[in-house]
């Protein structure tokens, strides 16, 4: 049986850009319908809390990555050379993802708009599917069992 083939668009936009985007949505639905917004106290705490729990999730990922001396680069999974599992990576598969979507999160609470929120949604999905499946795929192919074992023990977001 042969294995299905990827969608054209796995792997193709960067995940930095797909979070750009969808921040860059959440703010034109909260212009677009300003009378849905919403301020409540304590927003902005709240708001700034989030992206630097983001900040910090995607600093101290890179850094892991930098120290196993493996690829950053999200487009290229096959050029892993080494499973990181140190870091943020036990208790995450994703925390470079997750601190993007904790940032988005950050954003629609600073934004006071119902809509906002589906800025880290439409993240999270299209990650998924067009980042994660894929590189998930292609590290199970190149690491085999250690990976599976990994993926077994470890949750994909929290």
């Amino acid at each position: 049986m042969t294995p299905p083939r990827p969608h054209p668009l796995e792997l193709k936009v960067p995940p930095p850009v797909v979070a750009l985007a969808c921040a860059l949505l959440a703010w034109r639905l909260c212009v677009a319908l300003p009378a849905w917004t919403l301020p409540w106290p304590g927003r902005h705490w709240l708001a700034g809390g989030l992206v630097a729990i983001g900040l910090a999730l995607d600093l101290s990922a890179l850094v892991a990555f930098l120290r196993a001396r493996t690829t950053i680069n999200p487009l290229a999974p096959a050029r892993t050379s080494s499973i990181v599992r140190g870091g943020a990576y036990r208790f995450t598969r994703n925390p470079m993802y997750l601190g993007l979507a904790c940032s988005l999160s950050g954003l629609a609470a600073w934004l006071a708009h119902p809509l906002a929120l589906a800025g880290p949604v439409l993240f999270v999905a299209w990650v998924t599917r067009f980042q994660i499946v894929p590189e998930e795929r292609a590290l199970r192919a190149a690491f085999g069992a250690p990976y599976a074992d990994y993926l077994r023990r470890v949750r994909r977001w929290l």
